[in-house]
């Protein structure tokens, strides 16, 4: 099982740093949720453990090796990352998406085999895409497309996978289909997985270990009952809320404070008060 390491990253954009001297270390076979506003630094960070950004100081490490002195194919055979709001060319169909994910394997010497067909149809199935293998991957609708490319990924065999928003544009059938998935190749096959989410609640929920950034440092981690609360809440996102526990899970809840409609609900409660009716529970914080 593969190893992920921040040391002393150093990022910058037009001369003014977005971290300086970070240190990240990712649980092995766990699911890691970054969290934060926007432009905090999240996407950044995913996309340098990537390599996709060259960091100016530090390292990321993979296997206690510098990531940045390794081979494409060495890198792509350990860690798969799957960015925002990837486009496929038009009339590529499933089948041959998910099939690019067999591209670390490959050489002059070493030509499509029995194996990777193998693992493509492995990679299909257990996303639930075989069915669709022959559409084009643009005639799908979001959720479906977004497994396409989960599927990419997993046929890549990487013990580690990024990703930077999955559910971004999803409704919310097709944010916890995905999500879902996640969690069961995590839970299944021990696949260590890391992923920038918006939503703190679907990230409490399916988290092990939660990473909450807030301008370009780490404000806390740790697994989600212990780091989400109210005071993390307003910190990282200025946000006044209640916490409470999630019915079904026991997981942290957020509860977000809207002052105008916060005040009518207030009013309502008091005129069922006058009313004679039950009031409603008063929450419990975190």
């Amino acid at each position: 099982m593969s190893t992920l390491d921040v040391k002393g990253l150093g990022l910058s954009y037009g001369g003014a740093f977005i971290f300086e001297d970070l240190n990240l270390s990712i649980p092995k076979g766990k699911i890691t949720v970054f969290i934060g506003s926007n432009g905090c630094g999240k996407s950044t960070l995913l996309r340098s453990m990537a390599r996709l950004l060259k960091p100016q100081r530090g390292s990321v490490l993979l296997d206690g090796g510098d990531i940045a002195g390794m081979s494409t194919k060495e890198v792509a055979r350990k860690l798969a990352i799957l960015p925002q709001g990837p486009t496929a060319p038009e009339g590529l169909t499933v089948l041959q998406l998910v099939k690019q994910g067999r591209y670390p394997y490959q050489s002059w010497l070493k030509q499509w085999s029995h194996e990777d067909e193998s693992v493509v149809q492995a990679a299909l199935a257990s996303t639930g895409m075989s069915e669709f293998a022959e559409r084009t991957v643009d005639s799908l609708s979001g959720g479906q497309r977004q497994r396409a490319w989960i599927a990419m990924t997993l046929a890549q065999e990487t013990p580690v996978i990024l990703l930077d928003e999955p559910t971004t544009y999803l409704d919310l059938t097709h944010q916890i289909e995905v999500l879902d998935l996640l969690y069961e190749l995590n839970d299944h096959e021990q696949r260590t997985i890391v992923m920038v989410l918006h939503d703190i609640n679907l990230a409490c929920r399916y988290a092990d270990h939660i990473v909450a950034i807030r301008d370009g440092k780490i404000e806390a981690q740790g697994r989600p009952d212990d780091v989400v609360n109210v005071p993390l809440i307003e910190t990282v996102f200025r946000l006044k809320c209640d916490i409470i526990p999630d019915p079904l899970y026991g997981t942290p809840l957020c509860i977000p404070h809207d002052n105008s409609r916060l005040r009518a609900a207030r009013a309502t409660q008091q005129a069922s008060l006058q009313s004679g009716n039950q009031p409603v529970k008063q929450m419990v914080r975190i």
